[in-house]
């Protein structure tokens, strides 16, 4: 059974072929782009790594072309495109209205529109995405993995906002939570590893990467996260603000005479901590800068880690306890500093981190002592395999 996943971006797609007899990822790589003469494709397969500059100015071009490279003779992976079984599309923003993963149909791609206003990255780039997959490969079946279906678990005292409630009713304005397949996939992976039922288990689990959010999830389900009615809330991110008092918003745009859509640009991409540190939004560098001493730089890291200390400490108490952490993600897996610092903010809870052990990069390793109150895990995060995952069981 193979399962090609999809995650397509606004002007980019990325993609796995994955054998759902073995879980070996048979072809991957990403199309960058898209929209424009320069768009280029970097593909994997069979051990080699292939660049190719080829126009693709919408997202079915880029996806026929992509097609077209995993039955390649040069390093084809598959004979013909009837191997594939079905597609399975990484999608953002479900809203209330889907609360697990579907198959894809018209009501979907509904969906999918009428929640755009809240993921205008996002969710036109998926719909673009499904069409292009009708187009180029028509009546495969298709299903959907939503980032925010996973924590549709959380009580309502959670993820509502201390507005009039009206704009709940009638906008649907609440918590949402994102980085759901993430989240998920890491937590029942530590059940694999620790041969255990998420029953009764506590944990918060920490994507940190471009994006970032904090997930507590109690027995298997997701009690509480940080991001909220979009991807901009909860940490500061390289270049989001993550949550601010709400007058700094209608402040700012009172004194700079701002629209609602320049502000909005401001927060999701000329801010975070790229924009505390005056850097360029790379967090490698902004990790290096702090550690040579710019106090910008410095400033920044230190408001990153406090504040994902902090959301594990009140996720602490929504769960009325911790046995785990997770460390995954881009910064999370490879950032030692990054988690010796949270961890270090986090001794006063009996966390105890084996700084030997802590000393690697993207590795699935237990990086606390044995004596640790609470056991601290990095665990590679894997979306795509959770997706063709999903995909297989909705098929079947």
């Amino acid at each position: 059974m193979k399962i090609l996943v999809l995650n397509c971006g606004s002007s980019s797609l990325k993609y796995q072929l994955i054998n759902m007899d073995t879980e070996e990822v048979m072809a991957s790589g990403k199309y960058e782009r898209i929209g424009e003469a320069e768009a280029f494709i970097t593909h994997k397969a069979n051990g080699k790594k292939i660049e190719i500059k080829n126009p693709a100015y919408n997202h079915s071009e880029a996806i026929d072309f992509t097609l077209k490279q995993l039955t390649n003779p040069e390093y084809k992976v598959i004979d013909s495109l009837d191997e594939i079984n079905a597609i399975g599309h990484r999608l953002v923003h479900g809203g209330e209205k889907i609360s697990e993963s579907v198959v894809i149909d018209d009501s979907v791609e509904e969906v999918l529109k009428e929640y755009t206003d809240l993921a205008p990255l996002h969710n036109p780039a998926c719909i673009l995405g499904i069409e292009a997959c009708k187009e180029v490969m028509p009546g495969k079946p298709m299903v959907g993995v939503f980032d925010t279906a996973f924590h549709q678990t959380m009580e309502k005292d959670k993820f509502i906002y201390a507005i009039p409630y009206e704009y709940y009713k009638k906008y649907g304005v609440r918590k949402y939570g994102f980085h759901g397949t993430s989240h998920q996939f890491v937590s029942q992976r530590l059940a694999e590893i620790e041969n255990i039922s998420l029953e009764g288990t506590k944990v918060v689990t920490c994507h940190l990467g471009q994006g970032a959010s904090i997930c507590a999830i109690k027995d298997g389900k997701s009690v509480d996260t940080s991001m909220g009615l979009t991807p901009l809330g909860g940490l500061p991110m390289v270049t989001r603000s993550g949550d601010l008092d709400p007058s700094v918003v209608t402040y700012i745009m009172k004194k700079e005479n701002l629209t609602p859509e320049q502000m909005e640009e401001m927060l999701n991409k000329k801010s975070g901590l790229s924009a505390m540190a005056n850097l360029d939004p790379d967090f490698r560098v902004i990790e290096e800068k702090s550690n040579e001493g710019d106090e910008l730089a410095k400033l920044a890291i230190e408001n990153f880690n406090y504040t994902i200390a902090s959301y594990i400490a009140k996720y602490v108490v929504a769960m009325k306890g911790i046995d785990y952490i997770i460390f995954t993600g881009g910064i999370g897996e490879n950032q030692i500093n990054i988690r010796k610092g949270i961890c270090e903010k986090l001794a006063f809870m009996g966390v105890d981190l084996d700084i030997d052990a802590n000393n690697m990069k993207g590795e699935e390793k237990v990086i606390s002592k044995p004596n640790s109150k609470i056991k601290v895990y990095v665990i590679p995060t894997n979306e795509e395999l959770m997706i063709a995952k999903e995909t297989l069981r909705l098929i079947k």
